[in-house]
């Protein structure tokens, strides 16, 4: 079974030979290698670009050890280039390359080449780009199967797949699994095996129990604000262990340099400007999240807005928590101040969307509660709240749509409607 990633194969044709290495970067078994090896290069094949201009090279593959080393490498591909027709260099797990940086930035300087490469989110970050291409790397930042596109293949209505969805996430790998003992153990081992060696390996952590059991506690607490210091109370009350704020720093900075969750700050809407701590910490999969808690722990409001959030980062939103400041009198005249939260704070270029993630609103009084914060914004632009329930899109008469979360995921400008 084909799974179509139209949206990233689009994206990557847009940056064809414009010069810079293309990158693609995610969470591991996200897809990139599938991207890279398997669409683009149809797609190259189907614009009639013959195969012996297309140079491909897994060095994750045993057959291809040998290329590992730069000085085997370069001088193989150069001499693969035997006319003045443009090149494309296809290499995949370009972390296990020696040198790798060097070798990329001397391909780019032969004028017919154009050069992509895939890299585990855990050796091969975007922040490496920055600094080991000097601005030659055009980054394509891949996410799990959305909900569309995981629909795109389940074999059933929109119902059915939510609870499958919900439950196991959006890794290709898991979707194709047909049993959820399949599923499940899939998840556990790919977390434990893959995820967390990797990081354990790369930053050379060495209590790794305690690195597990961050991973644990944040799993137990997506949507819900949390701290450093926070995390570092619940090692000493819960875990019986002291563990200091700035290991903590660290063992969350790596879990988001792997991709394996994101950080969402707050912004304070009416003063405009952002709020350090606390934040909130999302997973990049759900079913990874989930088999993390053994399948234990499965808030479906929590998770829906966990999967509304990845959404959102996934069509290209710089996605913040808001909040707005208010304030009103006490029975004495006092000043009392109140932070009312919006889940998200979605900005792509002039846009700005203004998102709450509302489980079930059963009355107008749950209407007015999911509203409220809304309401209190003074600016123009658009306000929606998304619901489980089967709605029809709708406005409000504050103005604000009300969608339910099948349509906001499964159409394209469901935010424009």
């Amino acid at each position: 079974m084909e799974i179509k990633r139209n949206y990233y194969l689009n994206k990557l044709m847009m940056k064809e030979q414009n010069g810079l290495i293309k990158v693609v970067t995610g969470i591991r078994r996200c897809g990139k290698s599938y991207l890279l090896f398997s669409l683009f290069k149809n797609y190259l094949l189907g614009k009639g670009i013959e195969e012996n201009h297309i140079i491909e090279i897994a060095f994750d593959s045993f057959e291809n050890k040998q290329f590992r080393n730069p000085n085997i490498l370069y001088p193989y591909i150069k001499e693969k280039i035997i006319d003045d027709k443009i090149y494309y260099i296809l290499l995949d797990e370009v972390q296990l390359l020696d040198e790798f940086e060097s070798v990329l930035n001397g391909f780019i300087r032969i004028k017919n080449v154009d050069v992509y490469v895939t890299g585990s989110n855990a050796k091969f970050l975007s922040k490496d780009i920055i600094t080991e291409f000097r601005g030659r790397g055009d980054e394509l930042h891949m996410f799990p199967l959305s909900f569309s596109e995981f629909m795109s293949v389940y074999d059933g209505n929109k119902y059915d797949g939510w609870k499958e969805y919900v439950l196991y996430g959006g890794l290709p790998p898991v979707v194709l699994l047909t049993t959820p003992e399949q599923k499940i153990e899939f998840l556990k081992n790919l977390f434990k095996e893959t995820y967390i060696n990797d990081i354990v390996g790369r930053h050379h952590i060495k209590n790794k129990d305690e690195f597990e059991e961050l991973i644990d506690i944040l799993s137990s607490v997506i949507g819900s604000f949390t701290n450093p210091k926070k995390i570092t109370d619940t090692f000493q009350t819960k875990k019986k262990k002291k563990i200091s704020i700035n290991t903590i720093k660290n063992y969350l900075d790596y879990l988001c340099d792997a991709f394996v969750v994101n950080k969402a700050t707050r912004y304070d809407i009416k003063g405009r400007k952002y709020i350090d701590t606390p934040q909130k910490y999302y997973f990049t999969d759900v079913g990874l999240r989930n088999a993390r808690i053994n399948f234990r722990q499965i808030e479906e409001n929590h998770t829906m807005e966990n999967i509304i959030f990845n959404e959102l980062l996934a069509r290209d939103f710089n996605v913040d928590i808001g909040v707005v400041v208010v304030s009103k009198k006490d029975k004495n005249d006092k000043i009392i101040r109140k932070q009312l939260e919006v889940d998200f704070v979605c900005n792509k270029g002039s846009k700005r969307y203004y998102i709450q993630s509302a489980f079930a609103i059963p009355d107008n009084d749950k209407m007015q509660q999911e509203a409220n914060s809304l309401r209190r914004i003074d600016d123009s632009f658009k306000k929606v709240i998304v619901v489980k329930d089967t709605y029809a899109p709708h406005y409000t008469e504050d103005g604000i749509l009300v969608i339910s979360v099948y349509d906001f995921l499964l159409t394209k400008n469901s935010l424009d409607l």
